[in-house]
């Protein structure tokens, strides 16, 4: 792992419905040794990843301080009907109670990174992001996460969390495109404050990336793949990439993405690659 315990590459859980323990088991045999989810069954089975988890613990795989794990607390308007908290409670209580139900799937007594998935507007840092902002505190004070994150933000999301006094985030976690310079802005709030970026969906928002010229011809010296290239890429702008691949050879290969070399210059290239 990397400084911190955070490692260089997380596994994606969403939308892998019954195949998510498989999978995610499959990703701890893999390497990977860190994990985000959600308490959003909508679009997780965060179940599933504990069940991966505990099998993986039983076989001898990893430990649990092996493994970064990483969740979220989603609000009701991101949910279907399947809520792990009470819709009529405090937005502080529903954090609340979303923690020790993802608690109970994952099977441990804390995260490692607790993520506020997504703010209520997008139009900017409301009140009931305050509210629930103060409660995640809360449960990290309380030692059910060693940190904190965002995610789904903008800029001015940021900068008026900020302005609002709320303690930063350790993490941003966003989609991220390359035809706005992948997510330029975020990344630069990010790198002047030292919170680290999460990147997602950088293969499936970037077709047109891994098409690119420059990007077949690093991965032909490289002896790689253009995902691989993006991967590679991403660590080298300070990003920390997610990757949700069902697939076993790829899984194997972006974690191998580590081994490439990319020039100070091509890095700048591919960051210009949008313009």
């Amino acid at each position: 792992m990397a400084a911190g315990g955070v490692p260089d590459l997380l596994y994606g859980t969403a939308w892998k419905e019954d195949r998510t323990a498989a999978l995610t088991e499959l990703a701890l045999r893999s390497g990977f040794r860190g994990i985000d989810t959600a308490n959003q069954r909508r679009h997780y089975v965060e179940a599933g990843v504990g069940q991966a988890l505990a099998a993986a613990y039983r076989a001898g795989v990893v430990t649990r301080a092996d493994v970064f794990v990483q969740t979220k607390f989603t609000y009701q308007r991101g949910q279907d009907h399947r809520l792990p908290y009470d819709p009529a409670a405090p937005l502080s209580t529903q954090v609340a109670q979303s923690m020790a139900s993802s608690l109970e799937h994952l099977g441990t007594d804390h995260v490692d990174s607790y993520v506020l998935h997504g703010p209520a507007s997008g139009h900017g840092w409301s009140e009931d992001d305050v509210e629930a902002w103060a409660a995640m505190i809360r449960e990290r004070d309380a030692g059910r996460t060693r940190l904190l994150g965002v995610s789904n933000v903008s800029p001015r999301h940021l900068l008026q969390m900020e302005a609002a006094g709320a303690e930063p985030p350790a993490f941003v976690q966003n989609r991220c495109f390359a035809r706005l310079g992948w997510d330029r802005a975020v990344r630069a709030f990010c790198a002047e404050r030292g919170i680290v970026y999460q990147g997602f969906s950088l293969l499936t928002a970037n077709p047109e990336a891994l098409q690119h010229p420059l990007v077949g011809r690093i991965a032909a010296r490289e002896k790689a793949t253009p995902a691989q290239v993006v991967f590679r890429f991403a660590r080298a702008v300070g990003m920390l990439p997610l990757t949700g691949t069902s697939d076993p050879e790829h899984m194997r290969q972006d974690l191998a993405s580590r081994g490439l070399s990319l020039s100070a210059e091509e890095v700048r290239a591919i960051e210009s690659l949008a313009g």
